[in-house]
């Protein structure tokens, strides 16, 4: 097996074509990394009647 310039020195990465490794970390062009935050997605509205603990109000 060929020794991957991609691998962060550990000896177990397993990097895919995408330069994503099984650690989290992905290739930058230059090294290894932490990957960009992705923003949160907005929580749904919680309706009347879609929680069994809400009950509507008279």
């Amino acid at each position: 097996m060929n020794e991957d310039p991609r691998c962060c020195g550990s000896g177990t990465c397993i990097i895919d074509t995408e330069g994503r490794c099984w650690c989290g970390q992905q290739w930058d062009g230059e090294k290894m990394a932490a990957p960009p935050r992705q923003p949160a997605k907005p929580a749904g509205k919680a309706t009347a009647g879609t929680d069994p603990g809400l009950e509507p109000q008279p």
